[in-house]
C-alpha cells in the first residue's frame, strides 16, 4: 500500500479545492457555446441530473465530465489505486452508475444528452462545439450547422453534410 506524501491537513485542502461547478473546461465550453450564438442555462434545478448546460428549446442536456471523477479509462485507472483503494473504486463506480442513470432518465423524457470529457474540450473544442451545433441543426430540420470551428474534422453519424466553411471562400479583394 502506498503512503500519502501529504499531511492529512494538506490532503483535506487539496480535496476541498476540487469543484463540481465552474471548472475550467466547463467555463471554456460555455464561452464556445456563447461565441457561436448558443444560449443556455447552467445547472437548472428542474432538469434531471442538473446538467452543466441545458438548452431547453432543443431538449439538449450537456455534461462536462472530469476524467478522474467519472471514470475515463476506468479498467486501467482502477488498477493504479494504492491508497484507500476500496473507497475510491466504490466512489467512482457510484459516479459512473449515476451518470448512466441520469442519461437514461433524460432520454426517456425525450432529451438528448451530450457528455464531453474535460480533455476533449481542451484538445478538440471544435469537435465538441460541432456536436452541439449538429444537434441544434437537426432539431431545426437542417442538415449541418452553418458555422463550424476550424478544428472540426470528424463527421457525426450517417447524416449527409453540406460543405462546412468557417468563412467565405477566398476571393480577390475589391472585385
Amino acid at each position: 500500500m502506498g503512503m500519502d506524501v501529504l499531511t492529512p491537513e494538506q490532503r483535506r485542502r487539496c480535496m476541498q479545492a476540487n469543484k463540481s461547478r465552474g471548472t475550467k473546461p466547463e467555463l471554456a465550453l460555455g464561452r464556445l457555446l456563447w461565441s457561436c450564438g448558443v444560449r443556455y442555462r447552467k445547472h437548472p434545478k428542474d432538469v434531471a441530473g442538473r446538467p452543466d448546460f441545458c438548452i431547453k428549446k432543443y431538449r439538449l442536456a450537456i455534461f462536462v465530465d472530469g476524467e478522474f471523477w467519472h471514470g475515463r479509462h476506468w479498467e486501467e485507472r482502477k488498477k493504479r489505486f494504492s491508497h484507500n483503494r476500496d473507497f475510491w473504486i466504490a466512489k467512482i463506480e457510484r459516479n459512473m452508475r449515476r451518470d448512466r442513470e441520469v442519461t437514461t432518465r433524460l432520454e426517456k423524457c425525450g432529451w438528448s444528452v451530450l457528455r464531453f470529457w474535460e480533455t476533449e474540450i481542451k484538445k478538440q473544442p471544435g469537435v465538441c462545439i460541432a456536436a452541439v451545433l449538429q444537434h441544434i441543426a437537426l432539431a431545426c430540420g437542417q442538415y449541418a450547422p452553418q458555422y463550424v470551428p476550424m478544428d472540426y474534422t470528424e463527421e457525426y453519424g450517417d447524416m449527409p453534410t453540406a460543405p462546412l466553411l468557417a468563412a467565405e471562400p477566398d476571393e480577390p479583394y475589391g472585385i
